[in-house]
């Protein structure tokens, strides 16, 4: 998963942010007008942090949890009135616990614990570059012989969930677009450029969303390349050049929501992503990360259970509107089922502390939000990645997320997931992040097939189509029946039978 925090002050979509802000009486320049009596029991000497706060919507009763912000000490970054959300900015450090206890507040917490650090994403290792040796160019000429991408024939992945099969049938409708919530897309890319949908996208980084030309590109190229590999595999256009995507004539739109300089991704800035996917016509969004800085976030914690609250209303307003969510279960081989987990790497942002977690209380957001669709990761030969997470009863569907240990007899003899790069190249990566991207373009498939399904319908339609190859023998991790089980869900998605029901 990717994550992304900066000391720079980034500039702001004043327009947007600050009608809406206006509107309910949270001007900026009214952060310093609470009365003198609370003034004077506001502390403001601590770290400066952002908050969530979530309140019953509507304007009334929002207006007055402004009020309480102000007094509080806090300056209102933007407030998303139809679900109930407020960003706010405090060096208050009781902020939280003071906000909490006024009328109309649900939860409110800190989204982060300190300055933050590097993060990794859910693609496991550096990206490989395509080999185009000889003999891969020569199987290149081939494909392109066979109507195929140049590159097609190194993409393992396509024939496994049948998606060259049923390009050939539908290869999805340009009036369905699926949004990358990651670290920003390379529409430049030639592969991309045709069916990218600039005004669908966004810079959502610190909770505001800045429609700026270009502002949904990714900070730094050479790094902040996830989510153009994870746009690749969605829908690269099928135009002779490099390589396809699962569904490759629906649109991608970039929503970027990664931080510069650190990869951290945290909770007001997916909450935008959401809220924006779902006022633009997003049908489909993509999610191959968690929300830091906690791996898993425990309800009965006030701040991540604030962090649970928010980004689940965003979720659950962007499902209302139409969409469905698609997210990756995560690279650290765990069993998601289990009744007690052990987390090493939370918080991200300072020291991590090991401590031990209830999985039924403890979520990896937005992976396991309700109404979400969980993907674990499959190698060539079918197999559970080694990374993959799992877990009976949580995990929805499977697709391929690559695996070196499964290594396919193709010229480039790569186990991992090609696709495209930042720059106008292409490179193999494995992961959930890998997997979760295939989900998201048979999703459009089917989206595009009946166009009049509900999200709940096309998760059902996922699930019904998905081919189980059931539990390894002697594999005592998955457990479940040949149907339904902990390391594929309901099964591998299958891209042919998503065009062709009836």
């Amino acid at each position: 998963m990717a994550h992304l925090r900066s000391r720079r002050v980034r500039a702001l979509a004043v327009p947007v942010g600050l009608a809406l802000v206006a509107s309910l009486g949270f001007l900026p320049q009214a952060a310093t007008a609470a009365p003198q009596e609370a003034r004077a029991t506001v502390t403001t000497d601590g770290p400066l942090l952002s908050y969530v706060v979530n309140a019953t919507p509507g304007k009334a009763s929002m207006a007055e949890v402004g009020k309480a912000i102000r007094a509080a000490g806090g300056k209102v970054v933007v407030a998303h009135e139809k679900i109930g959300v407020i960003v706010v900015h405090s060096a208050n450090p009781k902020f939280a616990e003071t906000i909490r206890t006024v009328r109309g507040v649900q939860s409110a917490g800190a989204t982060r614990t300190a300055p933050l650090k590097p993060s990794g994403t859910t693609d496991i290792g550096k990206p490989q570059k395509a080999d185009l040796s000889k003999a891969a160019k020569l199987a290149g000429a081939k494909a392109e012989a066979a109507g195929e991408e140049p590159l097609e024939s190194l993409q393992w992945d396509l024939p496994a969930i049948k998606a060259d099969q049923a390009a050939k049938v539908n290869p999805g409708s340009k009036k369905v677009t699926v949004a990358v919530i990651d670290t920003g897309v390379d529409d430049t890319h030639p592969d991309l450029k045709p069916n990218f949908s600039a005004q669908q996208s966004a810079n959502c980084v610190g909770g505001v969303a800045d429609t700026t030309a270009g502002s949904w590109r990714p900070w730094n190229p050479t790094e902040d390349y996830h989510g153009t590999h994870v746009a690749g595999t969605i829908a690269a256009a099928r135009n002779g050049v490099g390589m396809a995507g699962v569904a490759p004539n629906v649109k991608i739109s970039a929503i970027k929501v990664s931080e510069p300089e650190t990869s951290l991704f945290y909770a007001e800035s997916v909450v935008c992503a959401f809220v924006f996917a779902a006022d633009h016509g997003v049908e489909v969004t993509n999610n191959s990360y968690y929300v830091d800085p906690w791996m898993f976030n425990c309800k009965d914690d006030a701040d991540q259970g604030a962090i649970v609250d928010a980004v689940g209303r965003a979720a659950k307003y962007a499902e209302r509107k139409g969409a469905i969510n698609v997210a990756a279960a995560g690279n650290s081989n765990l069993d998601l089922a289990a009744k007690e987990l052990t987390d090493k790497s939370s918080p991200n942002d300072t020291t991590p502390v090991e401590r031990k977690i209830d999985p039924a209380k403890c979520w990896d957001v937005p992976t396991q939000l309700p109404g979400t669709v969980t993907v674990a990761a499959t190698g060539v030969k079918k197999l559970k990645s080694y990374y993959s997470n799992y877990g009976n009863g949580v995990i929805d569907v499977a697709a391929p997320g690559g695996d070196s240990r499964q290594v396919p007899e193709l010229p480039a003899k790569n186990g991992n997931i090609l696709s495209t790069m930042p720059g106008g190249d292409w490179a193999y990566l494995a992961g959930t992040s890998m997997a979760s991207p295939h989900v998201a373009g048979v999703a459009a498939l089917v989206k595009s097939a009946h166009p009049k399904s509900s999200p709940q319908e096309i998760q059902w339609l996922l699930k019904k189509d998905a081919d189980n190859p059931g539990c390894p023998q002697g594999d005592a991790t998955c457990t479940g029946t040949p149907h339904v089980n902990g390391h594929y869900g309901y099964g591998i998605v299958d891209a042919l039978d998503a065009v062709e029901q009836d």
